[in-house]
């Protein structure tokens, strides 16, 4: 088994075959999971802060002294990213060795 993908590239108008590290399909990956990590966050912060920091304040309710707004938005958002940012780094990306030897993925 190769431990190198293809990839198509034109050259001087000849499809040629030029070969990319195994290495860069796991870092696309967990790349992808980490734009949408972040894309989660700022959906949540969004979604309370001003979902539900538009009221007027006199209708506002507190958790532990804060806005209930900022308390969801950025204290137990920063708990449940953090949580999952752990669980996803635990199961979901792969150890890559940064050294060049040719080895098997």
């Amino acid at each position: 088994m190769s431990t190198k993908a293809g990839r198509k590239k034109r050259l001087n108008g000849v499809c040629v075959m030029e070969e990319t590290d195994w290495r860069f399909k796991i870092a696309h990956r967990e790349a992808k999971i980490g734009v949408g990590l972040a894309l989660f966050n700022f959906v949540w912060w969004f979604g309370f802060a001003y979902g539900m920091g538009s009221r007027p304040v006199e209708e506002y309710s507190y958790v532990f002294g804060l806005p209930d707004w900022f308390f969801y938005s950025c204290v137990l958002g920063f708990l449940v990213i953090a949580v999952l940012v752990i669980v996803i780094v635990h199961f979901f990306f792969t150890e890559v060795p940064f050294d060049d030897e040719e080895g098997s993925p």
